[in-house]
């Protein structure tokens, strides 16, 4: 029989991810939760075939590569930046609190100061991949909660690159397990004193800064150039190659020349893509590698996980998994209020925080390597991570009901207020619900053509910026009876709904034909259901990109 480890691991894997995948999926389960059960029935501590877990890893690691290419082609360097007041210092104190409780726990399990230090930081850092999937499910990516959770988790990113370039030094400064002679050879000699830390620190950010500059001087010029010749060839094989040359090329280049992580550079690649007008072919061509990539990244972690640990250390287990899904949202959540941002953003900071991934088994590896970690640590913070991961869809869907009954909870005197400035004037206008991508368009094309037109969005950035244009902006959520009426809903003609996420507008479109039975309602979908959702909610037309393509392909056909 020959000998063919990956495609023996890649068929395994692919197979029974399938048939988890699809059992989750009927039973009303992320797909994620069998992918992750799969990994567990061809791991090693289960009876039957074992796949090879060093193959595995590395099809893993490229699965993060991609995944986070694909988070950058959906976040440019303009959003980070413009995220940075609450995402930088939001994410430093959250990671801050979430390692302290994690250093409690360690105590509390007899583990000295440098195990409870590492195991606290890998219960900080959140994985952007399944925050990606969780987003993408609702349609939440470009919107500014969107933005400020995926700014959030890519600081921790960046801040978990320097833990693991520090971790050598703490293994020299600070008492932990007894380290073996290997261990004890890899410490570098300036590790035991203060200037070795600080010439640590100084040539990790050097390393990282340079790497950012050099990918945004050259590469902003060289990719979108390259990506517009190939696309001119006519070749969809060579535009989808090139797409993943410059990804998968970016991510090993900053790795081997900068340290920098093969996640981190892939992603500011994919932010660098962005900027291509061929940016959404790029993202359409690479989605189904993408979405395979993703399977073998959730099946090598189940691989990992004993689950002998359940049983051996149920409380362990469980306080790992509070400070996972408890303690690290109440911290976001408090922190996302104290930088007086809405609840509903505060509200979705807090449950995409509410798992482990990628990092965190990367620093418990590297931990594990150099002495910093007793062996139960890792089936701790595995156990933690295929829990929280798979309860986490569960948080999200709780987190949507808190934002839609906080919004219903807020005063009208409060939007009232809010809006105190404007004064809606304007009668047999159009409102635009949402100033996003699609919104925006909308919007800016009724202001061009001078119809009267009153926008409502909930992000004050976003409202004062229309304002200052002369704009008339309503700030608040289409959901609120209040806001509407502040818009001039009683003398509007028509109601465009532009919202992404499904279950709010058909709020928004419900709470509108109560207020005005005769007004005329049009709302945007991605999916069919939304489209049954929508219509069933009192929309009179509901738009959804694929119907409308496909009708003006017909009406074109007929009329040739």
């Amino acid at each position: 029989m020959h000998h063919t480890p990956i495609i023996a691991t890649i068929a395994a894997s692919f197979v029974v991810a399938f048939v988890f995948g699809l059992i989750a999926n009927r039973l009303k389960f992320s797909p994620i939760v069998g992918y992750l059960l799969a990994g567990v029935v061809v791991g090693p501590f289960t009876p039957g075939f074992v796949a090879n877990a060093e193959v595995a890893a590395e099809l893993a690691e490229m699965g993060v590569i991609l995944l986070m290419f694909g988070v950058g082609l959906h976040f440019s360097y303009k959003d980070l930046f413009a995220v940075r007041n609450i995402a930088i210092p939001g994410a430093v104190a959250q990671i801050a609190a979430a390692t302290i409780m994690g250093m409690i726990l360690a105590w509390s399990l007899g583990w000295p100061l440098a195990s409870g230090l590492v195991f606290g930081l890998a219960l900080s850092v959140a994985s952007t991949v399944v925050l990606l999937r969780a987003l993408e499910e609702r349609q939440l990516l470009d919107t500014r909660s969107g933005h400020v959770a995926i700014g959030w988790l890519i600081v921790e990113d960046i801040a978990m690159i320097f833990a693991l370039v520090l971790l050598p030094v703490v293994a020299g400064l600070l008492p932990g397990p007894a380290p073996t002679a290997a261990v004890e050879a890899h410490a570098a000699p300036s590790a035991t004193d203060a200037a070795g830390v600080v010439s640590s620190l100084v040539l990790t950010f050097g390393k990282v800064a340079a790497f950012i500059g050099l990918v945004f001087l050259v590469g902003r010029k060289v990719i979108p150039w390259c990506l517009a010749r190939v696309a001119g060839a006519g070749s969809r094989e060579l535009f989808t190659l090139c797409v993943l040359a410059i990804g998968i090329g970016i991510a090993y280049f900053a790795a081997v020349f900068f340290d920098v992580s093969f996640a981190l550079g892939a992603f500011f690649a994919g932010m660098i893509l962005k900027e291509s007008e061929l940016s959404h072919r790029a993202a359409d061509n690479t989605l189904p590698l993408r979405d395979a990539f993703a399977v073998l990244f959730f099946v090598s972690v189940g691989m990992l996980f004993n689950p002998r640990v359940l049983i051996e250390q149920p409380l362990a287990v469980l306080a790992t998994l509070l400070i996972i899904m408890v303690g690290k949202s109440i911290a976001a959540f408090l922190i996302v209020k104290a930088f007086r941002f809405p609840t509903d953003t505060a509200v979705l900071i807090s449950a995409s925080l509410a798992q482990i991934g990628e990092f965190s088994f990367i620093l418990v590896t590297l931990g594990l390597s150099l002495g910093l970690l007793p062996e139960g640590a890792r089936d701790l913070v595995l156990a933690g991570a295929i829990l929280s991961i798979t309860l986490n869809p569960a948080i999200f869907v709780i987190a949507d009901r808190m934002r839609a009954q906080r919004l219903r909870q807020e005063s009208d005197a409060a939007i009232a207020a809010a809006n105190d400035p404007v004064s809606v004037t304007e009668s047999d206008h159009v409102i635009v619900v949402g100033y996003g991508r699609v919104g925006r368009r909308v919007a800016d094309s009724l202001f061009a053509q001078g119809i009267p037109a009153v926008v409502i969005e909930s992000d004050i950035d976003r409202v004062e910026g229309l304002r200052r244009g002369g704009r008339t902006a309503i700030l608040g959520n289409g959901v609120r009876d209040g806001v509407l009426h502040a818009a001039g809903i009683e003398r509007a003609r028509l109601l465009l709904v532009a919202v992404p996420n499904g279950l709010e507008a058909g709020e928004v479109v419900a709470h509108a034909r109560r207020m005005k039975a005769a007004l005329r309602i049009v709302a945007r979908a991605h999916l069919d259901e939304e489209v049954e959702h929508l219509s069933a909610n009192g929309a009179d037309r509901v738009i959804m990109g694929e119907r409308e393509i496909a009708s003006q392909m017909l009406a074109d056909a007929a009329a040739a």
